[in-house]
């Protein structure tokens, strides 16, 4: 699906996604990621859903978000609770959403203006 929108040149937007990709500021990325309006990290949680850590978790700690939006691929599906302690211990809030609705939902926060990461999976391939 394309995303288009009128943007800050400045902000990281995500522009479109696919079962396999995200568009981000038009420009195609491959494989897991994450994104604040100032960055992209690609490589996060390089082994998938199902070999989450906390530490994957703690690497968003770098983007000083507020708030984070998980997007767990082609559906929704919750991390285990332990693994999000360094969010919870750093007191920023969390959503748990599939990759589409955290791609919307990670625009309109960063459209606003709020401290917002995304860290965004795909299915496996």
């Amino acid at each position: 699906m394309k995303l288009i929108h009128e943007q800050n040149p400045d902000l990281n937007v995500v522009t479109g996604y696919g079962h396999d990709h995200v568009m981000i500021n038009k420009v195609r990325h491959e494989g897991n990621l994450m994104l604040s309006a100032e960055r992209v990290v690609a490589g996060w949680a390089p082994a998938g859903f199902d070999a989450l850590t906390a530490d994957d978790f703690a690497a968003l700690l770098d983007l000083s978000p507020e708030v984070v939006i998980i997007g767990t691929g082609s559906r929704q599906r919750f991390p285990a609770p332990q693994l999000l302690r360094p969010l919870i211990e750093a007191r920023i809030g969390f959503e748990v959403m599939d990759l589409a609705a955290a791609c919307r939902t990670y625009n309109i926060l960063a459209a606003e203006g709020r401290a917002v990461a995304a860290a965004l999976m795909f299915d496996p391939g």
